[in-house]
């Protein structure tokens, strides 16, 4: 008789929005050039280079079975082909500790970073990229293959396409200024090209090369970890029609298409929700003037997590695991509403018969949070910007009871 996996919950955090100091990413370069986008540098971020065994004495404080961190690669491979082992052991710690505390480590290989050598190289224009994730990916499988059986190989990588189906952008990137800011940063690199995906138009090569690198990436872990579960995770707003169905269909096609096809190897396809869009055949349409919104300006909608799952486990066939899930809020009372809500839409999506392995909360932490900086306000604890002290806001409460009556 098998015996069936506990349910996954947990909360999220990624290496260059909480470690701090990631000084050979490709992103942080972007950060310090004349001309930058970004509202602040990350700096210290929230130091958990030194406090991470305090956050995860958060996680577990909570009552929760899973932490998501990633592995930076521009730490473990600053210099092509010069591998840290002193990185890689840092790794494996936080991962051993993870199971010290009874929390399975879900392991994000590429959370939007990578090296600057491997930008200044033309990121995943370059034919030789499938090949150097690869090699990454298989160093640090062999670091964490006695602790790790959750892996998410990239984070978000349809963002870049989710503007293509149409001339109006879903969001406005400021295109001229990203330009301009890569453009600097290939100049200080030395190089002619300075590509980083997250803020690329989505090339079709770069596309094809990236979903080698997922593939390439999966077979090292598995090979190297018997059992491992590895999947990555895509941004999956609830995308609902007004009037026909041409702006869904031509989304779709864009943003979620390739990465399905790509992921019917995968044990599961990790789903990140944090609300919906109402699209036109050519337009979203916005929010109506009365919608509640969040801190980013976007509309409250919680519910939209359980059409997210059931959309794509439709699609795919795969098992789910929701590895984002949350919003920006500076009133911690609007959060503690977010989660009940969208949990119960979970519920509703899983009893229906959608599988789920496990929901993790986006994030653990107030951190930095890209192009925005510091502004606006994620996480579970709020983080002191000069001492670092993480203070559990309500909401973790809140959240820890929901999962303790789930169980």
């Amino acid at each position: 008789m098998t015996r069936e996996a506990p349910f996954l919950w947990g909360a999220a955090t990624a290496g260059h929005q909480v470690e701090g100091n990631n000084v050979n990413a490709d992103i942080w370069l972007l950060e310090q050039v004349r001309g930058s986008t970004f509202a602040e540098p990350s700096g210290d971020a929230c130091d958990s280079l030194h406090r991470w065994e305090d956050d995860l004495a958060l996680v577990q404080a909570m009552g929760l079975n899973a932490y998501r961190f990633s592995t930076e690669w521009s730490r473990i491979e600053p210099a092509p082909g010069r591998f840290s082992a002193a990185w890689l052991d840092h790794y494996a710690a936080v991962a051993r500790r993870c199971r010290d505390l009874g929390l399975a480590p879900v392991v994000t290989l590429s959370h939007f970073t990578s090296p600057r050598w491997f930008a200044a190289q033309g990121g995943w224009e370059n034919v030789e990229a499938p090949a150097l994730f690869e090699r990454f990916a298989a160093r640090v499988a062999a670091a964490l293959s006695d602790t790790t059986r959750h892996v998410v190989t990239f984070n978000e990588p349809n963002l870049p396409l989710m503007g293509r189906w149409t001339p109006t952008p879903i969001s406005d990137p400021v295109r001229d200024g990203l330009d301009a800011m890569l453009a600097e940063a290939a100049r200080v690199s030395g190089s002619d090209r300075y590509a980083v995906w997250v803020y690329s138009r989505g090339e079709a090569a770069a596309l094809a090369h990236l979903l080698e690198g997922h593939a390439r990436a999966r077979q090292a872990w598995k090979a190297a970890v018997p059992g491992v579960q590895v999947g990555l995770s895509l941004a999956v707003p609830d995308v609902q029609a007004v009037g026909d169905d041409t702006g869904v269909n031509a989304y779709r096609r864009f943003a979620e298409t390739p990465f399905f096809e790509a992921a019917r190897d995968d044990d599961f396809v990790g789903v990140q929700t944090y609300g919906r869009l109402r699209m036109a055949a050519d337009r979203v349409v916005p929010p109506t003037e009365d919608a509640e919104r969040t801190q980013s300006g976007d509309e409250f909608y919680p519910q939209a997590l359980g059409a997210a799952v059931r959309h794509v486990h439709a699609a795919t066939g795969r098992p789910i695991f929701v590895t984002e899930n949350g919003l920006a809020a500076a009133d911690d009372e609007q959060r503690r509403r977010y989660i009940a809500a969208a949990l119960a839409s979970l519920d509703e999506a899983r009893r229906a018969g959608t599988p789920v392995i496990g929901y993790l909360h986006w994030s653990l932490l107030d951190n930095f949070e890209w192009r925005r900086g510091y502004a606006q306000q994620f996480g579970l604890a709020a983080v002191d910007r000069c001492t670092f002290r993480r203070a559990p806001k309500p909401s973790a409460g809140v959240y820890a009871d929901l999962v303790a009556a789930r169980r």
